[in-house]
């Protein structure tokens, strides 16, 4: 039997996910179809119940929905509780269902095991206190860095991050004029590389032993990147390998099977890139 699935977003026509997932079933052996299903800004929620109560197990779910979904979810995982965010429904036999968040996860294994960056007793800088940070911040937590710490142009908002979520590892929120050191990683989570504004992280944060991150996937470097890199960054790496990885975790979530291709599947977008 066929299982379904899909993304849902608004926009979606762009999302690889249908591609990540059609290379991940082909090689674990699988008979999956996995589509695309871009859904109303007004009427979410109706559409969304609409869809889920078709023949799909399950979905994932992109920008701007993942805060919407969770109060549809009967049960959610603690990592998609403490993210407020959900990036991969599972329907239940009963057919309710189960909210996820794989987003840090991906990129944890994107960091740690492609990349090979020890994240261990480092410290780490996230520019951006939205969702995005949020979302990953849970798996940071858990990979036991030195320190984490948020800063945001509004600094307010990354000091509620950091109190709601301090109990589970050393997190602080500084201003970014308040920075005085450099770090070990600085991973960018604004919306700001969709564009070409760059987060005001002084320079003397990097130096030739810094990994730059940036969220974001582009085929070409980021505004966020660029930067970076001309300040001596001493590595440098956008966001397709935690898609590609946040994938493999939903994947595994459905069907129980965790794929080990993910290293090739990385490459060959990287290949097919225009």
């Amino acid at each position: 039997m066929t299982h379904h699935y899909c993304v849902v977003g608004n926009p979606i026509a762009h999302s690889k996910s249908p591609l990540i997932h059609g290379l991940f079933a082909a090689h674990c052996g699988i008979d999956l179809e996995y589509g695309r299903a871009e859904l109303p800004l007004d009427g979410f929620r109706e559409a969304f119940t609409r869809l889920l109560q078709e023949q799909y197990r399950g979905c994932n779910v992109t920008a701007p929905f993942k805060g919407e979904v969770v109060p549809l979810c009967r049960q959610i995982s603690d990592r998609a509780r403490l993210a407020q965010a959900v990036n991969t429904v599972i329907r239940l036999p009963d057919g309710s269902l189960r909210g996820d968040n794989t987003d840090g996860v991906g990129l944890v294994t994107d960091l740690s095991r492609n990349l090979q960056h020890r994240l261990q007793d480092k410290r780490i800088l996230i520019a951006g206190a939205g969702g995005a940070a949020r979302g990953i911040l849970p798996s940071l937590l858990e990979s036991r860095p030195a320190q984490v710490v948020i800063s945001n142009r509004t600094h307010a908002r990354a000091e509620q991050l950091a109190a709601a979520l301090s109990a589970y590892g050393p997190l602080a929120a500084r201003p970014y004029t308040e920075l005085d050191s450099r770090f070990d990683l600085i991973i960018n989570a604004t919306s700001a590389s969709f564009g070409s504004d760059v987060p005001p992280v002084p320079g003397h944060c990097i130096d030739g032993d810094t990994v730059c991150y940036d969220l974001v996937y582009s085929d070409e470097p980021t505004a966020f990147l660029r930067w970076c890199e001309s300040r001596g960054a001493g590595a440098l790496h956008d966001g397709l390998g935690m898609l590609v990885e946040q994938a493999a975790e939903s994947f595994y979530l459905w069907e129980g099977v965790r794929p080990d291709n993910s290293a090739a599947i990385i490459q060959q977008l990287r290949n097919t890139a225009p």
